[in-house]
């Protein structure tokens, strides 16, 4: 009997300074599932008191940035004024649209205490016709978001829209965004009405169509298939699609349909930078923040030098 999988891919783990991630998407076989274009597991990670996540400003543009977190807790701040500290269960939806810039770090309280972060973070391509959209920020706390039990797993809706239950996140093409606790010997059908659907196994062991994955692996299914996924152990799993939406370039901080939106974004991040930062722009500081990441390959005033690896995860 033919397979219902197309894929099964493991995520690539790499160290950001005692600070642990794993990227699933973009993977050279298979760039995007529906319209999610980027995929990161945060930790888990303990911090010891005093110390802290540190990402500092960076600019976006052309997608929406989604944060989930399981523990722990990340302060959010943006340009358009946005301070807000995400916790376990909450979504922050951030569009860039046009250009936007934000910074992440450990809030205060979790910093002097000592802390774990364990997460999910996203990319979601924005259709061609709303790249150019006005930046914008919503945070969505957990107990405004559907949670249902289905099969043996307790599943919330982040995004989308899935077995009769919508997400109150406002998004801008067909798309699924599903977490789900599964209890061992859970059974749960993936009749879900999405084009593209994948399944990332965060901790636990499941099988998708009777085929086995480990934690950090992800199963993007066939289309016009519905396979059965089952729990073999408690697990964690994130549920990802929807429509696709075409070819899209991604680079460093940035998504677009053109590769020229993309070095056009480039130079005014530079030329921002070199100029300090003025009050006024298209990219401009959270207020508050005086860092900044510069865009690789520059110094933090825009000037060239050799490569780095100092970018943030979102």
């Amino acid at each position: 009997m033919d397979s219902k999988i197309e894929a099964v891919f493991s995520g690539r783990t790499r160290d950001l300074g005692g600070f642990e991630v794993r990227r699933v998407l973009p993977y050279a076989k298979r760039r995007m599932v529906g319209p999610f274009i980027f995929f990161d597991q945060m930790g888990p990670a303990e911090f010891a008191p005093g110390k802290g996540i540190d990402v500092r400003p960076h600019p976006h543009i052309g997608l929406a940035t989604v944060t989930y977190l399981f523990d722990g807790a990340l302060h959010h701040k943006d340009s358009l004024g946005v301070d807000q500290t995400i916790r376990p269960g909450d979504v922050n939806w951030m569009t860039a649209g046009h250009g936007v810039v934000h910074s992440e770090r450990t809030p205060d309280p979790e910093r002097a205490a000592g802390h774990r972060i364990y997460g999910i973070q996203t990319w979601v391509a924005l259709p061609a016709e709303r790249e150019d959209m006005a930046p914008a920020f919503y945070h969505h706390p957990a107990d405004t978001l559907p949670r249902f039990e289905r099969g043996g797993g307790d599943f919330r809706v982040i995004l989308g829209d899935a077995w009769g239950h919508t997400s109150p996140v406002e998004v801008f093409s067909p798309i699924v965004y599903l977490h789900g606790e599964l209890r061992a010997g859970a059974s749960v059908t993936l009749n879900l009405d999405h084009e593209e659907v994948a399944v990332y196994l965060v901790e636990g062991g499941i099988t998708v169509d009777g085929q086995a994955l480990e934690p950090g692996d992800m199963a993007v299914v066939k289309e016009d298939t519905v396979p059965e996924l089952a729990a073999q152990l408690p697990s964690r799993v994130m549920i990802a699609g929807g429509a696709p939406l075409g070819e899209r370039e991604i680079e460093w901080n940035f998504v677009a349909s053109d590769k020229a939106l993309i070095d056009t974004a480039k130079r005014d991040w530079t030329g921002a930078a070199d100029s300090g930062f003025p009050a006024a722009g298209r990219f401009i500081l959270p207020p508050g923040e005086s860092e900044h990441i510069p865009l690789p390959g520059t110094t933090e005033s825009g000037k060239p030098v050799k490569p780095t690896t100092d970018c943030p995860t979102s």
